[in-house]
């Protein structure tokens, strides 16, 4: 990649000087593709993401294969990549989740809360308290055995269906992943909807409760083309760990027009742009990004993707 296809480096005062991408595309990118994508193609997407220097790669989901059957091959592909020096989380939604996953090996796993009862029932088929009666001994056991778990928590600004989603909602849930034995959280905008302010007075509430910044990523959706100023303000606010997908793999089924998860290019760019280290290679995400493209047979939405190519051609 030439000198001229990158930004000029700008440090802005009072932000990181480094970031973790939780690399997201092979899981939750992929997971809603109609088309199955065969085990050996993933595999080398999780291989060239980590040759590009991405350090933690949501691998699969040890989900029923009838949930989800893109992620049905779970078992066949994480003894593929397992021995990759990079972090490999899994999600687990459940106590025979946890087993599959524990079985092979999976040293960092992942559970999936809602913050609100509308999703939780469409998503879990339980109410949210339901929901965290569920994860609270498959994360005792997952601690047990020495893993590391993360918690995801959907819908933490928004609601198809109830819209507004209360601050004090979403404080109280994450609280209870806390309290449960959960290591980090991943703030989840889910359809898309959050603005800077909002995750500002979302991520000062939770500090009040005694969440504390060190153990909070956030994880935004571009619907409304706000992913980048609310990663921005997230970053003001002290947050280190950002989720992001290769491409913008992914989106979510229960927004219109959603344009899915924040693209990691897009992300890397600003990054790059303001001086904070990811010790990702923009020229090998890129190539990774429209590798999986086309296998997809279709273009990256990621406006950095493009724009690279558009100057390469």
């Amino acid at each position: 990649m030439s000198a001229d296809a990158l930004p000029m480096v700008v440090p802005a005062p009072d932000l990181p000087a480094r970031v973790r991408i939780h690399e997201v595309g092979p899981r939750d990118g992929l997971q809603n593709e109609r088309a199955s994508v065969p085990t050996e193609v993933k595999a080398e997407f999780i291989r060239r993401l980590a040759d590009a220097g991405l350090t933690t790669i949501e691998a699969t989901s040890f989900v029923h294969p009838a949930w989800v059957p893109q992620l049905a091959d779970a078992e066949q592909l994480f003894p593929m990549v397992r021995d990759l020096p990079v972090d490999l989380p899994v999600l687990v939604p459940n106590a025979r989740g946890l087993d599959r996953a524990l079985s092979l090996g999976a040293s960092r796993l992942a559970v999936f809360a809602s913050a609100t009862e509308s999703f939780a029932k469409a998503n879990l088929n339980r109410t949210v308290d339901e929901a965290l009666a569920v994860f609270a001994p498959v994360v005792a056991r997952a601690k047990e055995a020495g893993a590391h778990v993360r918690g995801y928590l959907s819908m933490c600004f928004g609601d198809p269906w109830e819209g507004a989603v209360s601050v004090h909602q979403v404080v109280r849930v994450c609280r209870a992943l806390l309290d449960m034995g959960c290591d980090e959280l991943s703030l989840g905008d889910t359809i898309g909807v959050a603005t800077p302010g909002h995750v500002l007075e979302l991520l000062s509430a939770l500090n009040e409760q005694r969440v504390p910044t060190a153990a909070l990523g956030v994880h935004f959706h571009d619907t409304y083309g706000q992913a980048l100023a609310n990663t921005l303000a997230a970053l003001q606010h002290g947050v280190t760990t950002v989720d992001a997908s290769a491409g913008g793999l992914g989106g979510c089924p229960y927004a219109k027009s959603a344009t899915g998860n924040l693209a990691t290019e897009d992300l890397v760019w600003m990054l790059r742009g303001l001086g904070i280290d990811t010790g990702v290679d923009l020229g090998r995400l890129t190539a990774t990004s429209e590798w999986m493209a086309d296998r997809l047979g279709r273009p990256s939405p990621s406006r950095t993707l493009r724009a690279l190519s558009h100057k390469e051609q």
